[in-house]
């Protein structure tokens, strides 16, 4: 006789992440990968993290090996609070919560401020970790209308924020469009949501990746008392680390906490210290800018690259920073049926639809470029653009004007 396993309602809800599934295509040495969001290994400080390894191993090996408070290492807390302070949001480290990466973030968040059925605004197209992560709390996502330069704050009318328990955004260089919201949009976007009294979570990973260092002020810079902003040492160290934070007012600030106890008692003491040692006196400062160097470089071929080869029917983004570009095709394109046929051909993306969380738009698709050398940035998109004009001419004549 076996044992019967009967799974809960949420398990039963659970899907595998889009990118994840194709991810494990592309292990394949001969595809030309598009798909995965990682950041370049070439830009992994491997002898700055060695030696911080070493010193944490050698000056503090038994505090660094031993449970640690959930709140995180108090003075890698208080480095996080320094540095946000120096763009502009004033926040004590009292309220800087370090997580196991920002993906725990979204799921604490989740915990704490969704029941189902909650009402949560978020963009369209967003990111698909965060859609994933909260679609466990069966919350009504509401999407949050967006134009070429990100949220249309104009169009969040009192209907669409009534009774919304957050918005989600994330206002630099987002994931999938690599769009940055303009400052006036910012200022609006805050003064609404404070207006109708909707917390606003601002998650940025990428911030720091403008490729011309320009500086925007975050929304938690405009809100400093109530914003609710979520940080990552993954595009700026190495997403191995497993290393985020979340800033957040009280009370929400210790119910985070006891769901952080529920989940995993606390972050590694370990991986902490050592990136403590490792940005502790502003080697930050000089290595992200070798990140955007070669991060704007890589978009720029891309960015060539689709000019010389996709129909003009296609449109896409022409992102400052980040590691981001999304194409819109004709209506009447799937781009899932068309990464099949790329696939066939060795070449791999991700389509468009899984980043809605309503009313998912099947003819866009995500490329990422930041881990593909040139010459395969160069041949990747030859094909992707030969398959593009194919599907295009397949369509009706109306549909392909």
């Amino acid at each position: 006789m076996s044992t019967q396993i009967t799974l809960s309602q949420r398990a039963l809800a659970l899907t595998s992440s889009a990118i994840r599934e194709i991810l494990k295509v592309t292990e394949r040495p001969e595809v030309i990968s598009f798909a995965g969001g990682l950041p370049a290994a070439s830009t992994f400080p491997v002898e700055r993290m060695r030696a911080a390894t070493d010193k944490v191993l050698t000056e503090a090996p038994q505090a660094a090996l031993q449970y640690g408070p959930t709140e995180g290492y108090g003075p890698l807390r208080e480095w996080v609070a320094q540095r946000l302070a120096a763009a502009g949001a004033p926040v004590p480290a009292s309220r800087v919560l370090i997580v196991t990466g920002s993906q725990q973030g979204l799921d604490l968040l989740g915990k704490t401020l969704i029941d189902e059925g909650s009402k949560v605004l978020v963009e369209t197209p967003s990111y698909l970790g965060a859609l994933q992560s909260f679609s466990l709390f069966a919350p009504a996502f509401a999407g949050m209308p967006s134009d070429e330069d990100g949220i249309d704050v104009d169009a969040l009318t009192p209907t669409l924020l009534d009774g919304a328990r957050f918005m989600y955004c994330l206002p630099n260089f987002q994931n999938p469009t690599g769009k940055r919201l303009p400052l006036a949009r910012r200022k609006a976007l805050v003064a609404t949501a404070l207006a109708a009294g909707v917390p606003v979570v601002e998650d940025d990973p990428y911030g720091e990746l403008s490729y011309g260092g320009e500086h925007l002020p975050s929304l938690l810079s405009l809100n400093p008392e109530g914003g609710i902003y979520m940080g990552s040492f993954s595009k700026v160290l190495a997403p191995g680390l497993r290393l985020g934070y979340v800033v957040a007012p009280e009370p929400l600030f210790s119910k985070l906490v006891q769901a952080k106890q529920a989940a995993d008692l606390h972050t590694p003491s370990f991986s902490q210290r050592i990136v403590y040692e490792t940005v502790r006196d502003g080697f930050l400062d000089e290595h992200i800018p070798t990140i955007r160097d070669l991060y704007a470089r890589q978009c720029q071929l891309m960015l060539d690259a689709l000019e010389r080869y996709f129909p003009a029917q296609a449109h896409w983004t022409r992102p400052q920073g980040g590691m981001f570009v999304w194409v819109t095709l004709p209506h009447g394109i799937d781009t899932t049926a068309l990464l099949a046929k790329a696939i066939a051909r060795n070449v791999a993306f991700v389509p468009g639809a899984p980043f809605y969380a309503t009313d998912p738009q099947i003819n866009t698709l995500r490329l990422s470029f930041v881990t593909v050398p040139g010459e395969k940035i160069e041949a990747g998109m030859k094909i992707l653009g030969e398959l593009v004009s194919e599907a295009i001419a397949a369509l009706p004549a109306a549909a392909a004007a």
